[in-house]
């Protein structure tokens, strides 16, 4: 599975509940974060701590928004699902297991798996996917708590946050593959 496909709940959630409601968005993005872990783990995968987090995010933020915000905006509701996955993501590295490295080892072969430089390439990826939540986490704040922040730049700086990780996540492991063949 691919660390796009990881993203398939966020993507719902935002999808959704800018056109229908914060409830349903946040109800679809747990429906299909039960979905994708259930079938990883049917499949005898080992969970990804995306999955998981996203589960406890989702579920989460249904229970807070049906007991104690059901007026929430979808800003207020991003907010908290853009601060999760920044959790999420920081989470994974404090405890020593960056949540791209699962994703690579789909594409790795195991051999590599413990060596230094790739957990130090995870690790460094998995910095940049923090700081492009932080920034969209930031900004959304910056939006709903200062009235003149327009909601396009909040838009563009998370846009612009997650295609900076994107790119970083492809070229920053051939950027290094090279060096290592001195073909940098």
């Amino acid at each position: 599975m691919s660390i796009v496909l990881g993203f398939a709940p966020f993507i719902a959630f935002f999808a959704l509940a800018s056109l229908i409601s914060p409830l349903v968005g946040v109800a679809a993005a747990f429906a299909i974060s039960f979905v994708m872990t259930a079938l990883n783990w049917r499949r005898g995968k080992s969970l990804k701590i995306l999955d998981v987090g996203s589960l406890i995010l989702f579920g989460s933020t249904i229970l807070i928004i049906l007991v104690a915000a059901p007026d929430w905006s979808v800003g207020e509701a991003g907010l908290v699902v853009n601060g999760g996955l920044a959790l999420i993501s920081l989470l994974s590295l404090a405890i020593g297991r960056p949540f791209t490295a699962q994703y690579a080892r789909e594409q790795i072969p195991k051999q590599y798996w413990n060596d230094p430089l790739f957990i130090r390439i995870n690790q460094l990826i998995t910095v940049v996917w923090t700081l492009a939540f932080a920034i969209s986490t930031t900004t959304t704040a910056a939006s709903i708590y200062l009235r003149t922040i327009p909601h396009w730049l909040e838009i563009a700086a998370a846009i612009g946050g997650l295609a900076m990780a994107i790119w970083f996540t492809s070229w920053y492991p051939a950027r290094v593959r090279r060096s290592r063949m001195g073909t940098a």
